[in-house]
């Protein structure tokens, strides 16, 4: 079967850079391999180097950016925990479902989808938290928030932990994890990394790893075992076998990464904000309506208020078929 070439302008995933396409095609090793540990180490040290922190536990996680949020819930959080969590689209809501199900007491923080989460309401809405999270760069709305506000506030109220969704903003806006003060991240390789969709670039600090559930409620997701094989383990001798990693997904993520700080961090965003911007701008011409508020909106993903009276599925179905591009 022939699978057509689209321009993928949608929420994700995207267009791969060629260097990740080339690399999925390297030659296959096993994943114990020590070249291929090698490039597992490296590319570990390039995700520290794009998440801005010196953390450790800083990894691909097997999975989609979903399984990057599961990780980060099932590794801290147990029955009667406190999680807050702001809420204003589709990812906030799913980190509410996906801490509930860990046994937390989820304490939501609501504001409108169109609108910047205020992190204030977020810090306050209870005393002692074991954990506060937030979208970075809510995909559902196109609307970025203000995560080194929450984390900074949440340092001066208390211990509790930060934990951030950087799915759409990691390599699209700057993300500065030791800098902010957010405890745990996790990301996805389909969006701005410009990997296909299959990995979870995640890091989690000391502080938080010091407060890890006992036993986590996934095997597949312990942290505490995929650190002995991946991130944390690097240098290591007693390196520790966990589950067999996706050898071209890690080719294919090392060399984005390295395609990315060859053209160098401040450029990457600079390129986000300029396409961005253009594209915003055009839209406006048009005379449609962003919906995201002014201000707060991601370079990196626009979003469009559907006029009255104009079909959405019919003009995707034609832009994708008439002109081989994908919106969502």
């Amino acid at each position: 079967m022939v699978v057509t070439d689209r321009v993928l302008m949608g929420p994700g995933p995207s267009n791969p850079y060629p260097e990740a396409v080339s690399g999925l095609g390297r030659p296959m090793l096993g994943h114990l391999d020590p070249e291929f540990i090698a490039i597992l180490d490296e590319t570990c040290d390039r995700l520290r180097t794009v998440w801005a922190t010196s953390n450790p536990l800083t990894l691909p996680i097997s999975g989609t950016g979903s399984a990057g949020m599961e990780a980060a819930f099932v590794n801290l959080v147990g029955p009667g925990d406190v999680v807050v969590v702001g809420v204003n689209g589709l990812f906030g809501e799913r980190m509410c479902d996906v801490a509930a199900r860990c046994g937390a007491t989820v304490v939501r923080v609501d504001a409108p989808w169109s609108q910047p989460l205020d992190p204030s309401a977020v810090v306050a809405a209870h005393p002692s938290p074991k954990l506060i999270a937030a979208v970075h760069a809510e995909t559902s709305t196109g609307v970025r928030n203000d995560v080194a506000a929450i984390a900074a506030l949440a340092a001066e109220r208390g211990d509790a932990l930060v934990l951030a969704d950087c799915v759409t903003s990691l390599a699209g806006i700057p993300v500065a994890i030791d800098e902010w003060g957010v405890d745990v991240a996790y990301s996805g390789t389909q969006k701005c990394l410009g990997v296909s969709p299959g990995l979870a670039p995640f890091t989690m600090n000391d502080r938080a790893r010091a407060r890890r559930v006992e036993r986590p409620q996934s095997w597949y997701l312990d942290l505490g075992m995929i650190g002995d094989y991946a991130g944390a383990a690097a240098g290591s001798a007693s390196r520790k076998y966990h589950h067999t990693a996706p050898v071209a997904m890690v080719f294919s993520l090392h060399a984005a990464l390295g395609a990315i700080l060859e053209e160098g961090l401040d450029a990457v965003w600079a390129r986000h904000a300029a396409c961005g911007a253009a594209l915003q701008e055009g839209l406006s011409k048009l005379g449609l309506e962003l919906w995201a508020a002014e201000g707060h909106r991601l370079p990196e993903l626009t979003t469009v208020v559907v006029p009255d009276g104009v079909d959405d599925a019919s003009v995707r179905r034609q832009l994708l078929q008439t002109y081989g591009i994908e919106i969502g």
